[in-house]
C-alpha cells in the first residue's frame, strides 16, 4: 500500500467555535497520537483527507512543522446527515511495526445452483500485519458452496506477513437456504 502524503498544520485554538470555523474553512480538525508522545493537535485539508479515507486502513504521511509522521485512521467522524468529515483520530506507526487493523472481505465466484443465499457473518477480517504492508481487502472464493456450508476464518488465504487476529474457528461465511414462497401465496398464483 502506498503512503498518502498530506500537510497537517499544529492547531492552538480547541473547542467546539474552533472547530466549526475550521470546518469553513474547509479543513478538519485531527489529532494525532500513540508510541507514548504527547497527542498533537492538527487540521488537515478536508478534500485530501476525504479522498485519502476512500482506501480502507490507508497509510498517511503527515508533513507537521517539518517532520514525517507515519499515521493510520483510528476514528473517523462524520456528520450524520451530510456525510462530510468532522473529526479524525491518527494513530502513529513506525515501519515494521506490526498494527491490527480490520481488512474487508470481498467475495468472488458463484453460489452452488438452487436458491441458496450468502449470509455475511463478518464484513472485515481483524488481521495482524505490517503498517506499510496492510493489504486492501481479503477475497474468497464461494465458488460452488452448497447450502450449509460455512468460511471459517483459519480458512481465508491471507497475504504474505499477515496473520489472523481472531479465533480461527469463527465464520467469515455462511451459506444459507433461500425459504420457499408460502403456500398460500402459491395457490393465489394459480388461481
Amino acid at each position: 500500500m502506498a503512503e498518502i502524503k498530506i500537510p497537517a498544520q499544529v492547531r492552538a485554538e480547541f473547542g467546539k467555535g474552533a472547530a466549526r470555523r475550521i470546518r469553513r474553512a474547509n479543513q478538519v480538525p485531527a489529532v494525532v497520537y500513540g508510541h507514548g508522545s504527547e497527542p498533537v493537535h492538527v487540521t488537515l485539508p478536508g478534500h485530501d483527507l476525504m479522498m485519502a479515507l476512500k482506501t480502507p486502513n490507508v497509510l498517511l504521511s503527515l508533513d507537521i512543522e517539518g517532520r514525517d509522521e507515519l499515521v493510520i485512521p483510528k476514528a473517523v467522524q462524520r456528520d450524520a446527515l451530510k456525510g462530510f468529515l468532522e473529526h479524525v483520530d491518527l494513530l502513529v506507526v513506525k515501519r515494521g511495526e506490526k498494527v491490527t487493523v480490520e481488512v474487508p472481505v470481498h467475495t468472488e465466484g458463484e453460489l452452488a445452483p438452487g436458491n441458496n443465499l450468502l449470509e455475511h457473518t463478518l464484513t472485515a477480517l481483524p488481521v495482524e500485519a505490517e503498517a506499510t504492508h496492510i493489504p486492501e481487502a481479503i477475497t474468497v472464493s464461494v465458488a460452488g458452496l452448497e447450502a450449509g456450508a460455512s468460511v471459517l476464518a483459519k480458512d481465508v488465504v491471507l497475504p504474505a506477513g499477515a496473520s489472523l487476529a481472531v479465533d480461527g474457528d469463527a465464520v467469515v461465511l455462511h451459506v444459507v437456504a433461500g425459504q420457499a414462497a408460502p403456500a398460500e401465496a402459491a395457490e393465489g398464483a394459480e388461481a
